[in-house]
């Protein structure tokens, strides 16, 4: 009977490793690409050696926290260009990866001036040699590299904003949340937030420090809130204000932005701030698609009876 229950027991699904490995040609956009994988939350690494390959594979295996993962690898050396065919070709075949290997290309002409603006030679340059000569001989030996992948970017006349729109299409979930925001509150007696990117200031709300059973209390207490929020000056200003924010965010995301903060400002950062930030911050998480985060700077810096939020 024991061995009957355990036969008919389901073995538990294990998903596989969704692996992605950019690779081919120097001044391509590799950089650009792994910033776009970090943004869409995979857990990246630069110029990894193909040898440490199945290494890594095993070790991400073994994680309940990493699910999916993002390598460059930047074969320089003919070392590594049998590494990594070997390395890929066991990876292609292990039920425990999804593998996939995007190849970024340009013409020859493009990738000489990218080089030229950024005044640094091609890493197999020859000294005495030219740009193009080493773009070449690169080239050449990435042919076995290239007949590997499964996606080629040619990247000649895209902007590193097209190239991070291309990736995010092609690999980000249905769906997923490609940009963070984070609202926060803050008392502008402590400085302006130095990484904000929106500032409103609500000091010209009527304000709870005012009123005595109030005062010890912040915006996360439901008396102070709803005694902001049902001001009249108030519920005005929001709905102008979270008009605004509709429409810009959108506008943020298309020009490619992975994060926005958007800092609500009052006296102290105890009241109004608060109170403010908390409604904004329930809007964005409950009629966007964005990932928002609720933070508040300065609520309990309270210096006895002088703060005035």
């Amino acid at each position: 009977m024991t061995e009957e229950k355990q036969s008919n027991q389901k073995v538990p699904d294990i998903q596989p490793i969704q692996m992605v490995i950019i690779t081919g040609m120097s001044g391509a956009g590799k950089t650009v690409a792994l910033q776009s994988f970090e943004d869409m939350g995979y857990f990246c690494v630069d110029n990894l050696p193909p040898s440490l390959l199945p290494t890594l594979s095993e070790l991400i295996k073994k994680s309940q926290d990493i699910s999916r993962v993002c390598l460059v690898i930047d074969l320089r050396s003919r070392e590594f260009f049998d590494e990594f065919v070997h390395a890929v070709t066991l990876l292609y075949k292990n039920p425990n990866v999804d593998l996939r290997v995007v190849y970024l290309d340009a013409r020859d002409e493009n990738l000489v001036a990218r080089y030229k603006e950024t005044r640094r030679n091609h890493p197999l340059q020859q000294e005495g040699g030219t740009i193009l000569a080493g773009i070449c001989k690169e080239r050449e030996s990435l042919l076995p590299v290239r007949t590997l992948s499964n996606l080629t970017i040619d990247t000649t006349s895209l902007k590193p904003k097209e190239l991070r729109e291309t990736l995010i299409r092609e690999f980000s979930h249905n769906n997923q949340k490609t940009l963070s925001v984070e609202v926060m509150s803050f008392g502008f007696k402590y400085g302006l937030p130095i990484d904000a990117d929106i500032v409103m200031d609500v000091r010209f709300l009527p304000n709870p420090h005012y009123i005595d059973d109030l005062r010890p209390l912040t915006g996360e207490d439901q008396r102070v809130y709803d005694y902001v929020m049902k001001q009249k000056e108030t519920q005005e200003f929001y709905q102008k204000f979270i008009e605004m924010i509709d429409f810009t965010l959108p506008l943020y995301e298309d020009e490619g932005k992975a994060s926005l903060t958007i800092a609500i400002g009052c006296t102290g950062g105890q009241h109004r701030s608060v109170s403010l930030a908390r409604r904004i911050a329930h809007h964005i998480s409950t009629q966007t698609h964005y990932r928002v985060h609720l933070s508040h700077r300065d609520k309990d810096k309270r210096q006895g009876t002088v703060n005035h939020s």
